[in-house]
């Protein structure tokens, strides 16, 4: 087996063990605002649950050329943000936020998605989503030039199509997920097993 020293490498190095290892990887694409009300838009695979009971979910946010991205400095600034879940239908317009712009600029301008009012944040929601979490910032933890947002759901927005009595239908969810450079993956075989007593 190979042994690589992290401390040896280039941050891209580590970069690439990370991102074509740990997968695949749940997409959060993630709306915020700026004071002046401009919406931010973009997606991020570093993102998983936090926490049930409260309900928390975490993403996190690296830094460009060490500046916090808008989303970071955003969610920071207004302590609201929303998490949409990436699917098989939006995944094509949800890539298109993923572009470098200033922070005057909203990522939703290049793409067909809409914004809607969402219910207990400020911050807008996108209309071409089957699952949406409005969320509060419980905290922003800085690692280096990373912040891990940490943001407690206060309204879940879960689309009738995929609700079955308490429980999500993962095959008509169809979920997104990221591997390394420019490869996705769709949900692929469901397979059970029980776990020991």
């Amino acid at each position: 087996m190979l042994s690589f020293d992290p401390n040896q490498q280039t941050e891209r190095g580590n970069y690439k063990l990370l991102v074509g290892s740990v997968i695949p990887r749940p997409i959060a694409f993630v709306t915020s605002m700026s004071a002046d009300g401009i919406v931010n838009a973009a997606p991020f695979s570093y993102f998983n649950i936090v926490s049930s009971d409260p309900p928390l979910l975490s993403v996190s946010v690296q830094s460009r050329a060490g500046t916090p991205k808008d989303t970071a400095r955003n969610a920071m600034a207004t302590k609201e943000f929303v998490i949409h879940v990436v699917d098989e239908t939006n995944v094509g317009e949800v890539n298109k936020t993923a572009a470098s712009l200033p922070p005057e600029q909203s990522e939703i301008d290049l793409t067909e998605l809409t914004l809607i009012n969402s219910e207990i944040v400020k911050v807008p929601s996108v209309e071409q989503t089957k699952v949406r979490f409005e969320c509060r910032l419980e905290q922003a933890v800085e690692l280096g030039g990373t912040r891990l947002l940490i943001g407690r759901v206060v309204r879940f927005h879960i689309d009738e199509s995929i609700y079955d009595n308490g429980r999500i239908n993962p095959e008509i969810l169809q979920p997104v997920s990221r591997l390394a450079g420019t490869n996705y993956a769709k949900l692929g075989e469901i397979f059970s097993m029980k776990r020991p007593d």
